[in-house]
């Protein structure tokens, strides 16, 4: 397909920051726009900024998201602490409104979620995120996008020089050989997530729903 005209969300928190610092060094990538509550501090010539306090409602900005073939949601929260109610709004309900202003405006964008390993697609399972995570994922597929692609990274080795990584991180170093001795399809990086969403915008993938192993096989595609 022609270059992508990407959106960005979530690009001040680790794995929003580390999808664009992928997106603004690949060629695939003609244009970003990033839309924070907040300044990302990243200049370059590929990228424009928005600044808006409300994801609930971006009506305001139809004129400045339109005309864009693709969009990475990487906003997110944890539910530790929270109550359904409150977890379903910042999740399910902010996603949604998001995502269906943009697919009014640009049937022909893909638009990759990040999710997470252990969604529950059949909205039925014990745990609560899981659940809200898939009926999350179920209803984008529901939106009229020309692709919709949920991805489920588990844990996520941060990449180098990027100011938003965790704090808790760094006292997990040392598992990362361990995990993937162990556990080679719950570990993946950084750079792999934002690659594989590149591509699969680019050129597709044959699940809607990317689990690590399909993440890092999507990743290794040449543009």
């Amino acid at each position: 397909m022609d270059k992508l005209k990407v959106i960005i969300t979530g690009s001040t928190g680790m794995v929003g920051e580390g999808v664009l610092h992928e997106c603004l060094h690949h060629p695939g990538v003609e244009s970003i726009l990033v839309i924070n509550r907040k300044t990302c501090g990243v200049t370059h010539p590929k990228l424009t900024e928005i600044l808006h306090t409300d994801f609930f409602d971006i009506s305001p900005l139809k004129e400045q998201v339109a005309g864009y073939n693709a969009c990475f949601f990487c906003l997110g929260v944890s539910s530790v602490g929270m109550k359904k109610p409150e977890y379903t709004l910042l999740t399910h309900t902010l996603t949604m409104s998001f995502a269906t202003t943009l697919a009014g405006l640009n049937p022909d964008m893909t638009f990759c979620y990040v999710s997470g390993a252990g969604t529950d697609s059949s909205e039925q399972g014990r745990m609560m995120w899981a659940r809200v995570k898939g009926k999350t994922e179920n209803d984008l597929m529901k939106l009229p996008f020309k692709q919709v692609y949920n991805f489920r990274p588990a844990f996520i080795i941060p990449t180098r020089s990027l100011k938003n990584t965790h704090v808790y991180y760094k006292y997990f170093v040392w598992l990362i050989p361990v995990i993937r001795l162990l556990l080679p399809n719950y570990i993946t990086t950084l750079k792999n997530l934002g690659l594989a969403m590149i591509n699969s915008a680019l050129s597709g993938y044959s699940s809607n729903a990317l689990e690590v192993k399909d993440i890092k096989q999507l990743a290794k595609r040449i543009y």
